[in-house]
């Protein structure tokens, strides 16, 4: 089941050298994107977003796994 929270973040965006929309969202480490217009940008930054919060998701739960042993044989 996924959850419909909306949240909303903050896109930085700069253009580089050759031209293209460079996108950064602050909140979400390691949340670069890129596109030819600001358009194609939003699209691939919410793409991003989107597997940013599903791995920060993933490492929560893995660090939340604690192994104790049961029984050593």
């Amino acid at each position: 089941m996924r959850n419909n929270i909306k949240r909303e973040f903050y896109v930085i965006i700069e253009r580089d050298e050759d031209g293209y929309y460079v996108g950064e969202v602050p909140q979400l480490r390691g949340c670069y994107s890129q596109g030819e217009t600001i358009d194609e940008l939003m699209v691939n930054i919410k793409e991003v977003i989107e597997l940013c919060l599903e791995t920060q998701i993933d490492e929560k739960i893995l660090n939340s796994i604690q192994v104790y042993p049961a029984r050593i044989l």
